[in-house]
């Protein structure tokens, strides 16, 4: 299952045309709060240069990239806790998702209302964050209040947990945001129970007009250096951009990249930063050498966990794994000059998958 990425922030600040620039889903835009009301789900693909060596070396019929799910919430506007503008049902849309992508405006336009008179990023900024804040405050005190009920009884052996609890209200209440604290064991057992929103891995999204890419202007630098004291990452996109670029072919949008200076876009950059925040890997599968295909994988998991992400049934008769890293591929340059200089390895269920392992699942129907 791919993971979720969330797109939160205000109304009009670019959420779904970056949406649509990420999974080509053509989510309706328009110029008026709460276009989107049920969250739109798309699919976006990963990029990764690997895949192309890979297939270039193999020359499969198929090449499949590892993908995650984006899904588009409905913009939030002060008093969101409190059920503003449907903000309860737009909140619990945002708890679903794994990582969070705030979506903030950098861009002016006449052509676009923006929430409030004054463009200021800071301020859209620490209204989402505050409404994110209230809405785990509410989660709190509610639990607060039902572990109370339960302590009457065992007053001891609820003590820890009413006290975690009661720090992470106090926490909340001083405007802190969790996954920049420092949890001891306690707080992170009721974080973890509640599944709160202010510990979800945070990217902010800085979206600006053209002509600030590739750096992002004054406004950009604004909320990297917000992204900076809540240790969060920061990417600059231009979502119209980005959005446009869907209908070229890949050569005239390299070449449009490279007019602003781009690189690899700021889509790219948003998919991998994802990834890292999330701790994912990639690890590739060539199935009888027809197809290719990248999949993701948490950090630390095994090779029979690789095998249950491609099918269950490979998990359940696993025999063995046989591997070899992309770098050693790319040197050998064929399968079979691997397995001769002796770098395509044999492994077991235990073994743990390295970012860009070529796995081959042996098992037993």
């Amino acid at each position: 299952m791919a993971f979720e990425l969330g797109l939160v922030g205000l109304p009009n600040v670019g959420k779904s045309t970056l949406y649509n620039a990420l999974t080509q889903a053509g989510a309706l835009v328009a110029n008026y709060p709460f276009t989107t009301i049920e969250p739109n789900v798309g699919v976006a693909s990963v990029p990764d240069e690997r895949l192309a060596r890979i297939a270039e070396i193999i020359g499969p019929e198929e090449v499949v990239s590892a993908t995650l799910r984006v899904v588009d919430i409905a913009g939030l506007v002060r008093g969101a806790s409190a059920g503003e503008g449907l903000g309860n049902q737009f909140l619990s849309h945002i708890r679903a998702v794994d990582a969070i992508a705030m979506v903030v405006r950098c861009f002016e336009s006449a052509e676009v209302a923006h929430v409030a008179a004054v463009l200021d990023p800071i301020d859209d900024i620490e209204i989402v964050e505050a409404e994110l804040m209230l809405s785990d405050l509410g989660l709190v005190e509610r639990q607060i209040e039902r572990v109370a009920d339960r302590a009457k009884a065992a007053p001891r052996e609820h003590a820890a947990e009413i006290d975690a609890l009661h720090s992470l209200a106090d926490r909340l209440r001083r405007g802190r945001w969790l996954a920049s604290e420092d949890l001891d064991t306690h707080e992170r057992d009721q974080v973890a129970r509640l599944d709160l929103l202010t510990t979800k891995a945070l990217i902010y999204v800085a979206n600006v007009g053209e002509s600030d890419l590739p750096e992002g202007g004054p406004l950009a630098e604004q909320v990297r250096a917000h992204a900076a004291r809540r240790q969060a990452s920061c990417v600059v996109v231009c979502a119209q951009l980005e959005a446009d670029l869907g209908v070229f072919t890949p050569e005239e949008t390299a070449a449009l990249l490279a007019d602003v200076d781009l690189g690899g876009g700021g889509l790219r950059k948003l998919v991998q930063v994802g990834y890292a925040v999330l701790d994912y890997i990639t690890f590739f599968t060539t199935t009888g050498g027809r197809q290719i295909r990248a999949w993701e994988l948490q950090r630390g998991k095994t090779a029979l966990d690789a095998a249950a992400r491609v099918h269950s049934d490979m998990a359940r008769g696993f025999v063995r794994a046989e591997v070899v890293s992309f770098d050693a591929l790319d040197r050998a340059g064929s399968l079979a000059r691997a397995r001769d200089r002796g770098v395509l390895r044999l492994e077991g269920r235990d073994y743990l998958v390295e970012d860009g392992d070529i796995i081959h699942i042996r098992f037993t129907p």
